[in-house]
């Protein structure tokens, strides 16, 4: 199995830079490579590998909801409480009941087999949902009035309502239950419970790591937060398995929203942390996916699922969505946009799609097959189509980096002469540049009328940034002209530069002329 571990690391990490080159999501490279190594490509994956797919997939929806709940804003939330408390509710009722009728017609299932279809593919795929909605919030898109905070919330409690009709449509086809419509009831509180009793294990997760990690501090930095953070984490995910009378999925979620609440400064840690791991976990998330879609049982039902897909999709789901916005601020452009942010299948649908076969329910193959063609179709569309409508149908607002991690590169400019100061200038930047790991550029400038030992100035950046990311400037002329150059060319973050060590004067001109004219901050070292 490592060998196998290591090819899926290797080769979906390469296939999604690949297919990202072509402006393609990279999730579909991964899904590609995964059918590639499967059983319905060269067949190089072992059985145990394949079955480890469960477990993986447990772990990647772990992180990507930690990352989910770790990104929502309780302002935002407040103003969009009822849209998303609709949201987790109404698109996928609506969705399940159209595709339910339409399998019925289409495919003559009788109707808790339709429902049982209509569960899985109404169910929403956090792995797509959830980046695409962080990265919204990054970028500012839809932030003022809270709809990426929204969409991830009722994604996540539309999961917990299917999973819930899901395991009870279950019990009822694989045994020798009849449906009854007094269970209703039950049902209803049982999803009361899974919602109430699951928010209250995260807040108690939430309230046990400020204790370890803030109070007792028995972590040495941040990724020791994250490895315990998505240890218990995961723990309780498996304890709701166990003892499934709470949503460990919206628990956890619920803990990263509680970290904002209780303790911002582990919850920007943790932040960065579950970030990193998701861009592991997403690579065996999405081959091991592609590696169990069965493409062989796809051909007789490939019309018929391509035809409830798109009905479910642009009859129920836009229903619940209309019913979901309807009296709320939401524009007309704002709600248009749940199309392609809200449709999604993927995590969801490779869990459950095979269990009906697996326990020898009647269609049991035909749902498969349609569970992994919405895979096939939604996801890459998904991902593909949030990043690339959003700017056509959403608002850009202030982006809140409390929230959510801000990408960008930054770039330090390090401005230094043959003066003794430049050591400790050079020290400085360095110290600055390894603590947000920056690029730094090393300005010299030398006079009209003067000449510079540049070699010997090269010498002490090489040894001073040796594990640095950095580039060494020589430019003639005016010194505080040509570092505001550089500045505004190079889309430098902050000036470091240093002051001629003339007694009683706090700053030399060069430097004040720089203070008096950078847009950006300025940082004089006076050694």
């Amino acid at each position: 199995m490592l060998v196998d571990f290591v090819l899926i690391l290797v080769c979906g990490f390469f296939g999604g830079i690949i297919i990202d080159k072509f402006k393609i999501p990279a999730l579909v490279g991964m899904i590609l490579i995964g059918i590639m190594l499967g059983s319905q490509g060269m067949d190089i994956l072992s059985p145990s590998t394949l079955k480890s797919a469960d477990n993986f997939r447990t772990l990647a929806v772990m992180i990507i909801l930690m990352k989910a709940g770790l990104g929502l804003d309780r302002q935002k939330l407040q103003k969009q409480g009822q849209v998303a408390l609709k949201l987790g509710f109404l698109p996928a009722i609506c969705e399940m009941v159209i595709i339910t009728f339409l399998s019925i017609y289409l495919l003559n299932f009788d109707i808790l087999t339709g429902l049982l279809l209509g569960c899985i593919l109404a169910a929403e795929s956090p792995a797509v949902i959830v980046p695409g909605m962080l990265r919204l919030k990054s970028l500012g898109w839809g932030v003022k009035k809270g709809i990426p905070d929204a969409i991830l919330t009722g994604s996540a409690l539309s999961d917990v309502l299917l999973l819930l009709i899901f395991s009870l449509l279950i019990t009822f086809l694989s045994g020798e239950n009849a449906l009854n419509f007094e269970a209703l009831p039950w049902l209803f509180l049982q999803l009361i419970s899974q919602i109430i009793v699951g928010i209250f294990f995260g807040w108690l997760l939430a309230k046990i790591l400020i204790w370890i990690l803030v109070k007792q501090k028995v972590s040495q930095g941040g990724v020791y937060d994250t490895l315990i953070t998505a240890s218990l984490s995961l723990l309780l995910v498996l304890f709701s398995h166990e003892y499934p009378f709470f949503s460990g999925y919206l628990a956890v979620m619920s803990c990263g929203f509680f970290l904002i609440e209780f303790a911002s400064p582990l919850a920007r840690r943790l932040r960065q942390g579950f970030d990193v791991l998701w861009r592991v976990a997403q690579i065996f998330l999405f081959v091991l996916l592609g590696a169990n879609i069965q493409l062989n049982v796809l051909g007789n039902t490939l019309g018929i699922g391509l035809l409830i897909i798109l009905v479910g999709t642009l009859v129920g789901r836009m229903l619940g969505w209309y019913l979901s916005t309807w009296g709320s601020n939401w524009s007309g452009k704002e709600k248009l946009f749940l199309l392609p942010a809200n449709s999604a299948k993927a995590t969801v649908q490779a869990a459950v799609g095979a269990i009906p076969l697996s326990l020898g329910i009647d269609g049991g193959e035909e749902i498969l097959a349609i569970a992994s063609l919405s895979i096939l179709v939604t996801a890459p569309l998904g991902a593909w189509a949030i990043p690339t409508f959003a700017p056509r149908l959403l608002q850009r607002g202030e982006v809140d980096a409390t929230k959510v991690i801000i990408e960008g590169n930054i770039t330090i400019l390090s401005a230094i002469d043959d003066s003794t100061q430049t050591q400790a200038v050079l020290t400085k930047t360095a110290a600055m540049a390894r603590r947000s790991d920056a690029q730094v550029i090393v300005l010299h400038v030398i006079p009209d009328d003067k000449s510079s030992d540049v070699n010997a100035l090269k010498l002490v950046t090489r040894k001073v940034l040796a594990d640095i990311d950095h580039q060494f400037l020589v430019r003639e002329g005016s010194t505080a002209q040509q570092i505001l150059t550089i500045a505004q060319d190079y889309g430098v973050s902050e000036i470091v530069m240093g002051k001629r060590n003339v007694d009683n004067i706090f700053v030399g001109s060069i430097s004040r002329y720089v203070l008096e004219n950078s847009l950006i901050p300025v940082m004089i070292i006076d050694n």
